[in-house]
């Protein structure tokens, strides 16, 4: 059992009551002494620090409220944006697989263009009068894919071109060429009203004397591409030739000719 403890019995009476006269004890910084400088009905509450940063003082508490009513949204945004960033690396990687199948079954190759001949007809270079000169160009056209056939499409162009400057102008004939086909076909390119400056005589009498007259076609043709049972939209393809002819009759000949790829429009 506990014992009672009583207040000294031999304190007198003015030892037991404060002294009107007495000094106060300096104040110190020390928390005791806060304490015994708070007024009566006055309490302290020591409350722990991880719980007084948990509570947002009160002129914060309406920006606090505000900022958790945005944060769902906010996930909402970041979970779609890397919805479709995962889905955007699938699709990509569907089509990267796709075309390494394709090419890995089909083996696709470019086709070939050479002109064999070309033939000029109505060419002055005597007068200065407008004149309307014709070529009869010869195309050797050469498909070495195993599994692919080509259309060659209606609306093509194939341009004529002297330092620039556009001779004649015609298109290439419709007709599908098989795989592992040769096709040579025929161009006939009309100009008409066709001007020369004195400048532009002179350089070509110069070159047909040295027997090396230079021409540019520029062909423009849209094609479909069949793959088995499978055809694909039109594709615009585009090829230039560097030629030179030793004369500009219809018996000239074929000094130099290069042809090579000068783009494709697939859409």
């Amino acid at each position: 059992m506990a014992a009672v403890v009583h207040p000294h019995d031999s304190l007198s009476p003015e030892q037991q009551s404060p002294e009107k006269d007495a000094v106060p004890p300096p104040k110190s910084d020390s928390p005791q002494s806060e304490k015994s400088d708070l007024k009566p009905g006055t309490y302290v509450i020591q409350i722990p620090k991880d719980q007084v940063l948990r509570v947002p003082p009160p002129e914060n508490e309406k920006r606090f409220q505000q900022l958790s009513k945005r944060k769902p949204g906010r996930s909402k945004c970041r979970r779609c944006f890397c919805f479709f960033l995962a889905t955007l690396f699938v699709f990509l990687l569907a089509v990267g697989i796709a075309a390494g199948v394709f090419y890995l079954v089909v083996r696709p190759k470019l086709p070939e263009y050479s002109v064999e001949s070309l033939a000029i007809e109505g060419f002055n270079l005597t007068s200065s009068s407008p004149f309307s000169p014709e070529f009869n160009v010869t195309v050797h056209a050469n498909n070495p894919n195993n599994k692919i056939g080509i259309y060659y499409q209606k609306d093509s162009s194939v341009r004529v071109y002297y330092d620039d400057i556009n001779i004649c102008s015609g298109s290439l004939p419709v007709f599908y060429q098989p795989t592992n086909n040769v096709t040579v076909f025929n161009m006939a390119l009309k100009g008409s009203g066709l001007e020369l400056t004195s400048t532009m005589q002179t350089g070509l009498q110069e070159e047909e004397n040295k027997g090396a007259v230079p021409f540019k076609l520029k062909f423009r043709v849209p094609v479909k591409i069949k793959v088995g049972a499978v055809k694909t939209w039109t594709i615009t393809v585009k090829v230039r030739c560097d030629i030179s002819v030793d004369k500009l009759t219809a018996a000239s000949k074929m000094v130099s000719e290069h042809c090579e790829y000068g783009g494709v429009d697939l859409w």
